[in-house]
């Protein structure tokens, strides 16, 4: 065995770039192209939301680096983008009522239709509902807001959010809800028999006096944990807000966890990619968006993360088990006391604001 000391070993280190070009032919030397960097695309999305196979397929196939950046809220991702002013993401996972808000800042770019061929591909009914993401946004996954709950743990089926919110003694201090202004007041708003989007006073008061009355028997404002170990598979918590797919991913974990969309109606929602103007890789955005439209590769998503897919060709790819599961693909009637969120005026958003902060306080 040799030992080098250090002094040595860095006389070696330091001569190899010359040895190489020693015992490189010249004729090789010649043609020879270093790599180039990898690129590295930054998206701003929700966890547990993109195939990391397909990702990965992605980063080889375009020799890039796809890095996600988690939100748990839609308050939480519009404050961090208001902290950058928009800089900082590539990509950004946002709803269809933030859509118009994001234009107007500036936040996010027109898109290049030429690099993104794709969207074609894109069935025009979400586009038109919410016509501001007309040639900036492109449809990711719709779904609906329900509750998912322990089958087992109840004693008769969950089927209204009055279920949840004036709950039965065995539910007490084992309900999820969520930490976002829109979705708590709107399940409030739909179970009193209002509209979500409503902007009288009286009914957003009534709306929270019902959540202030449940709030002794919620456990966590927090979204479920979309893994083994979330605390709806193992039985801490006993019902959830939760979105469709999320419920039926939580199922591959414990089959007794059901999803109900109640009997009041809930919420559409639409999710969509935008690229951000600051983007320095605007050319990659374009091309995982293009990427992830390829009907096959949209079918493999929709398959991972068990939402409706706004593509209309990767649905002729999906089993017919998906297409015909009623949690991913509601029936009309299902939907008839849904409702898409709208844009609110400005005194509206604040005394939503100032009952979301009462409530969760």
């Amino acid at each position: 065995m040799v030992v080098w000391d250090a002094k040595t070993v860095c006389a070696v280190v330091s001569s190899m770039p010359l040895l190489l070009a020693l015992t490189i032919p010249r004729a090789m030397a010649g043609d020879y192209t270093p790599p180039s960097p990898k690129k590295t695309l930054v998206i701003l999305n929700w966890s547990e939301y993109m195939d990391p196979e397909l990702v990965e397929e992605f980063e080889q196939q375009f020799n890039a680096e796809v890095s996600e950046v988690y939100f748990e809220s839609d308050e939480l991702r519009n404050d961090m983008l208001l902290e950058s002013d928009g800089a900082g993401y590539d990509l950004v996972m946002t709803n269809g009522v933030t859509l118009d808000l994001y234009r107007k800042r500036g936040w996010i770019a027109p898109l290049d239709l030429d690099k993104v061929e794709n969207y074609r591909h894109i069935d025009t009914h979400w586009l038109d509902a919410f016509p501001a993401s007309t040639g900036y946004a492109v449809p990711y996954f719709w779904g609906t807001l329900g509750i998912a709950y322990r089958a087992d743990l109840v004693e008769k089926p969950l089927t209204s959010w009055m279920d949840i919110l004036r709950p039965a003694k065995a539910l007490q201090g084992r309900i999820g809800m969520i930490e976002d202004s829109r979705d708590l007041l709107g399940v409030a708003l739909k179970a009193l028999g209002y509209s979500a989007n409503s902007t009288d006073s009286s009914e957003i008061q009534a709306a929270e006096a019902l959540l202030l009355q449940q709030r002794p028997s919620v456990k966590s404002y927090n979204y479920i944990a979309l893994s083994e170990e979330s605390t709806l598979v193992s039985g801490e918590l006993v019902a959830a807000m939760a979105y469709s797919g999320d419920a039926l991913m939580l199922q591959e974990h414990n089959e007794d966890i059901t999803y109900v969309l109640p009997s009041e109606g809930s919420t559409l929602w639409v999710d969509y990619l935008v690229v951000m103007s600051k983007s320095q890789n605007k050319e990659l955005a374009w091309a995982f968006l293009n990427f992830i439209n390829q009907p096959e590769n949209a079918a493999r998503m929709a398959e991972y993360v068990w939402y409706a897919t706004p593509n209309k060709s990767a649905e002729k790819l999906l089993p017919e088990e998906f297409l015909n599961n009623p949690v991913i693909y509601p029936g009309r009637e299902a939907l008839v006391k849904s409702e898409f969120y709208r844009q609110l005026p400005p005194r509206v958003t604040k005394k939503r604001n100032i009952a979301f902060a009462n409530i969760v306080q």
